[in-house]
């Protein structure tokens, strides 16, 4: 206790018994206030704070994600997203290197990343959508689950959605970026192998569910640094909601 604050309490001890209650608790707060103490202000966050934190945490996760996806080399140069020569034509694919197409393969396997790299900037507006209609129940699992308990709420919700809203702007993009141009050529000489098994993988349905899977692996990262790196928190609401979450864990 500090000298000014002491003095401060034998002046109220001594006008006590003149004082009524209100003008002794006036006395008291004054001392408080001199000697820079106060209530602790709350830090626990309310309901809608809750909400309000993670919708943008996801939100930036969301965009963040796409932006990296849709980026030239978004796919095609990242190892965790990369998009490689449809497994069930893997038989295909070697024989097709025996015949010395290995870099018509390439220029093919690369068509199929920027197809959904060109996809992914679609991306973000259809997580947002579906981040809008998260409950307190949902935040709360959130808040108090594992490291990717967002994303993992993200891709519960939007997954069956985003497939469907996603295959006709991964279409475009195939046309796009002219992946049947690639393809065809190999398909047609292989096809043209006697005994072989004839292929044609519907592309479409394999870049979007590779594209969508790609995404989210991207939100998922952009979760963990939100919830493991304080630097990451780069608004007041995310840095209460969070340091909440880290004190309550």
């Amino acid at each position: 206790m500090n000298l000014k604050f002491f003095s401060v309490l034998a002046i109220a001890a001594i006008i006590w018994v003149s004082c009524d209650p209100s003008t002794t608790k006036s006395i008291l707060d004054t001392a408080n206030t001199m000697t820079g103490g106060g209530t602790a202000p709350d830090l626990t966050p309310s309901n809608d704070e809750i909400i309000s934190g993670l919708k943008e945490a996801l939100s930036t996760g969301a965009n963040n994600s796409s932006g990296i996806a849709s980026k030239v080399d978004g796919f095609n140069k990242n190892p965790m997203l990369f998009i490689p020569f449809p497994p069930e034509a893997e038989k295909m694919k070697k024989k097709l290197i025996d015949l010395g197409m290995q870099n018509k393969i390439t220029e093919f396997e690369t068509s199929l990343n920027r197809a959904a790299e060109e996809a992914s900037k679609s991306a973000a507006p259809i997580f947002i959508d579906a981040i809008k209609n998260m409950t307190l129940t949902d935040g709360m699992g959130i808040l108090k689950g594992g490291d990717t308990a967002a994303t993992h709420y993200l891709r519960e919700k939007t997954y069956a959605s985003l497939i469907v809203a996603f295959k006709p702007t991964v279409k475009n993009a195939i046309t796009k970026v002219e992946v049947t141009k690639y393809w065809n050529p190999l398909v047609t000489t292989y096809n043209k192998i006697p005994f072989v098994e004839k292929q044609n993988p519907d592309l479409d349905s394999y870049v979007t569910n590779l594209a969508a899977q790609g995404l989210f692996k991207l939100v998922r990262e952009e979760e963990a640094k939100i919830r493991k790196d304080p630097l990451a928190r780069a608004t007041d609401i995310l840095k209460k909601v969070f340091g909440y979450a880290d004190k309550n864990k």
